[in-house]
């Protein structure tokens, strides 16, 4: 079972094309961490899907996926925010945005401590602030939008694969959330 969003693009790269590039080049993805902000602008809420894995193990991962040929970092935010949350998430980008983080996966334990088991990646890290309704993406169980104490604690910091959770920790810090 494939539990990865279906790429509503996929005529960029056959699958074969795209393992392929895999194996020889890094992939440039984009990942936003979507955020709710109070009136002051302080960060109260933090999305994160749920989902499950070919194994059928639940697990917490962001908005994420690749960069397209000739696509603007900014387009590629949009659209897999929209993909991932719906479009009337609406999405707050600012004029030029800027990742938190740039975040580097490899297929086997690195220094870095993330892992993609099928690509070396570098992933641009963004926290994206939005003010409507989500609808998840097909293959996510659910959104869940939790406090900045709830996101760090041991039990959803152990929802993560990959060391993704070091990622969250990374954003929260850098908004001046330190728990």
């Amino acid at each position: 079972m494939n539990v990865r969003t279906p790429d509503p693009y996929p005529g960029w790269l056959s699958e074969e094309d795209l393992y392929e590039a895999r194996q020889r080049l890094p992939m440039l993805y984009v990942e936003a961490i979507p955020v709710r902000l109070d009136p002051l602008g302080y960060v109260n809420e933090v999305g994160l899907l749920l989902t499950g894995d070919n194994d059928g193990r639940m697990l917490r991962t962001f908005v994420s996926g690749r960069v397209m040929y000739r696509e603007t970092i900014r387009a590629a935010l949009i659209r897999h925010i929209e993909k991932d949350l719906g479009t009337m998430v609406l999405p707050q980008l600012p004029a030029s945005p800027v990742p938190f983080t740039v975040a580097e996966y490899f297929p086997a334990p690195s220094e870095t401590g993330l892992t993609d088991d099928r690509q070396h990646a570098v992933s641009m890290c963004y926290i994206v602030p939005v003010r409507g309704e989500s609808t998840p993406r097909q293959d996510a169980l659910e959104l869940t939008w939790l406090s900045p104490a709830e996101a760090l604690s041991s039990d959803i910091q152990g929802e993560f694969a990959g060391g993704r959770e070091n990622i969250l920790r990374q954003a929260l810090a850098h908004v001046g959330v330190n728990i």
